[in-house]
């Protein structure tokens, strides 16, 4: 199999001193559901630790209020839902109205089960031109639509656990653990896709190129971790990085942050929401590292 293999680091997007807000680049994650509220706080906190000049999280109308006092420096659209759970069409149209805003947009952590998140996740992969990173529930839709894989109209960050690209290759978990590499670069290659195969030593790759990462621990192996590392890679795309880039070097920081905090705290009592405060810490070492 004729793949490059990537060792170096990207470099970071450039910070140049005359800037404002908007040169960092405008994020929407689009998270959360009654009962995970969580995830989309994790994956908010996720974006502004990666630098991104704004970040948005649209979330169900029924957990804004707790979404919003967690953390004041991201802006949340609330998504007004019926008691099942569902929007309205006048909702999922202001959403999809509201996208060509952003740099790069998420969709994912926490959404739930429900009809719409089936339906935004199919039509944001077919029409959305920005970077787009489907992680959690938004692979579960895929997975679980009955549909092959649609034409993109823009970049994709696929980032699924063993669990979820088994759902999505219909392979198992054991297979995949034994054939990482090539179910990866395969997967990547037939869908124009980068995939960030996370676990122990995640992969990254385009189908071209793959890059291991070599940051974390088993503290990271615990319910939130992956929304943290959605936020971030949504953030770095914001910013201008190349799809494979942004998924290369969250990764690495994400993992980075994980070492940092089991040092302080121990991998055993290390909690998703550690991840975000470590994070400056292993953008300093990062960018000390590469002057």
């Amino acid at each position: 199999m004729n793949i490059q293999r990537v060792s170096d680091l990207p470099s970071p997007p450039v910070r140049p001193e005359n800037s404002h807000k908007g040169t960092f680049g405008k994020v929407l994650v689009i998270a959360g559901s009654s009962g995970m509220s969580g995830a989309a706080c994790l994956s908010g906190l996720g974006a502004l630790r990666g630098g991104s000049g704004l970040v948005f999280l649209a979330i169900p109308e029924s957990i804004q209020s707790i979404v919003a006092t967690v953390n004041p420096c991201y802006l949340t659209i609330p998504l007004p839902t019926d008691q099942q759970g569902n929007l309205s069409e006048a909702s999922k149209t202001h959403l999809f109205n509201q996208l060509h805003d952003f740099d790069a947009v998420a969709i994912g952590p926490g959404c739930g089960q429900h009809t719409w998140v089936q339906e935004m996740t199919l039509k944001l992969y077919t029409e959305l031109k920005q970077t787009l990173i489907v992680d959690a529930d938004g692979l579960n839709a895929i997975a679980t639509s009955g549909k092959p894989l649609p034409k993109a109209a823009g970049p994709r960050i696929l980032t699924p656990h063993p669990g979820e690209f088994s759902r999505l290759i219909n392979r198992s978990t054991t297979e995949i653990a034994q054939q990482r590499e090539e179910l990866s670069i395969a997967f990547s290659k037939q869908h124009q896709v980068v995939l960030l195969l996370k676990g122990s030593h995640s992969l990254i790759t385009d189908g071209t190129r793959i890059a291991v990462n070599t940051t974390g621990n088993s503290g990271l192996a615990t319910g939130g971790s992956g929304d943290v590392l959605t936020g971030l890679i949504t953030s770095l795309a914001g910013q201008g990085l190349e799809a494979f880039e942004a998924a290369q070097l969250a990764a690495h920081l994400h993992g980075r942050a994980g070492d940092l905090a089991a040092q302080q705290l121990s991998q055993p009592a290390l909690i998703a929401s550690d991840l975000p405060d470590y994070l400056p810490e292993a953008w300093l070492e990062l960018l000390q590292s590469q002057n």
